[in-house]
């Protein structure tokens, strides 16, 4: 699975945005984007230092709110035993076998 991180872009250099979430502050490739779909005051998504798509502030506020949450939830670990190739659940023992 892939994520991309809200940001807001602070400033704009030579093709280079220079953004900030949470208090963290990256420089992030515009290159994917048409040169003059982004200014100072915006918010992209951001995947692996590129903006890959402009957003509006409520949806950037959101994803950041749900993100919050995420990290304060424990999601248990499947056991890689119990679940087949296809991620259906089998019996841990066979019928008429020791185990």
């Amino acid at each position: 699975m892939c994520l991309a991180v809200p940001m807001e872009v602070l400033k704009i250099e030579d093709g280079t945005a220079w953004c900030s979430a949470s208090g963290i502050r990256r420089a992030v490739s515009l290159y994917l984007l048409p040169s003059d779909a982004v200014a100072p005051g915006d918010f992209v998504l951001v995947h692996v230092g590129y903006a890959i798509q402009k957003i509006v502030a409520h949806e950037a506020r959101t994803t950041w709110e749900l993100i919050d949450r995420m990290q304060g939830v424990e999601i248990p670990k499947r056991d890689a035993r119990t679940f087949d190739q296809q991620g259906a659940a089998r019996p841990a023992c066979r019928p008429g076998k020791a185990t």
